[in-house]
């Protein structure tokens, strides 16, 4: 670990910090998840060390704590990430039984909608909920993921469709009005 300082490459840093912790990192994600996620917490909060290599402490300790640090906080990322999707399911599941039951046919939408919300991708889920329940627009909803507005219209754009798609609907062409509304209110 004391390869971290001086005028040692950036990749010879990393392998270093890599091989000081990963083991210790691992152990301690395992106490926090379930097993099987242990392994991805930790190669998230190595990707962050990678990207923060310059403020990793030079005293290996230090740098060892901080290290415990950064799973910590992808394990609470993680978490608020999973409370967010059920707290999103909840409140879909509490939209469908509100409906009164002579609207049948609003009831089977909801209920279509529902389930098809369970099955996108959460990265999907993310960028729909950021524009339509939390109404954010696009330069804010891609500050949230730490992407640029570009990438997020993109995701946005994928999302509808991935819903569209679950929903038995088939997109619109690029050129008809849908296709222009979608990429307005992106």
């Amino acid at each position: 670990m004391s390869n971290l300082v001086g005028g040692v490459g950036r990749e010879a840093r990393f392998v270093a910090l890599f091989e000081a912790t990963y083991v210790d990192l691992v152990r301690f994600a395992q106490r926090r998840v379930p097993e099987p996620q242990a392994e991805d917490v930790v190669a998230e909060a190595l990707l962050v060390a990678w990207r923060r290599l310059d403020d990793v402490p030079a005293d290996p300790r230090a740098a060892r704590a901080w290290m415990f640090g950064i799973v910590r906080n992808t394990i609470l990322n993680t978490q608020r990430g999973v409370r967010r999707q059920e707290a999103l399911a909840v409140r879909l599941a509490e939209a469908s039984s509100a409906a009164s039951p002579d609207d049948a046919d609003l009831v089977a939408r909801q209920v279509d909608l529902a389930r098809a919300w369970q099955r996108i991708s959460a990265v999907h889920q993310e960028a729909l909920a950021l524009a339509v329940i939390d109404d954010l627009p696009a330069r804010e909803a891609a500050a949230v993921l730490g992407i640029s507005a570009v990438a997020y219209r993109l995701r946005l754009s994928r999302a509808r469709r991935a819903l569209r798609a679950q929903l038995g609907h088939r997109a619109a062409p690029a050129a008809s009005p849908a296709g222009l509304t979608e990429r307005q209110t992106s």
